[in-house]
């Protein structure tokens, strides 16, 4: 069973910076893609970044130049860097795994429970 487990959310102040961080288990296969989305209260889940296993990654347009995400293919992690942060960053953080093989056969998108990351004014 792939499991997620999210650590580094809580309360920062506007202009401050946070690092979030996430370890899979239960797979011994390489996962093509990790990513952290978010959710903030009556929002859509909204895609903040992801990183392929070949080294790419990808930003939404709005934590370009202040997020940074980075993953560990050896030890299955994934972080989020987020500088600059604002308090339209206030959100619950999810980590994803997408298209993670658990067999030659099975492969599926797994979740974390998510972490909140406030952001005051």
């Amino acid at each position: 069973q792939v499991q997620l487990v999210e650590s580094g959310g809580g309360l920062v102040q506007a202009g401050g910076s946070l690092r979030l961080s996430c370890v899979v288990s239960g797979t011994r296969f390489s996962i093509p893609v990790l990513a952290w989305y978010r959710q903030a209260p009556e929002n859509q889940r909204e895609l903040v970044a992801t990183a392929y296993s070949g080294g790419s990654t990808n930003y939404a347009d709005s934590v370009k130049g202040r997020f940074i995400i980075s993953r560990d293919n050896a030890k299955n992690t994934v972080d989020l860097q987020m500088n600059n942060l604002k308090p339209e960053d206030t959100a619950v953080y999810y980590c994803a795994a997408l298209g993670a093989y658990t067999s030659a056969f099975d492969q599926s998108d797994y979740w974390g429970q998510g972490t909140q990351v406030t952001v005051s004014s």
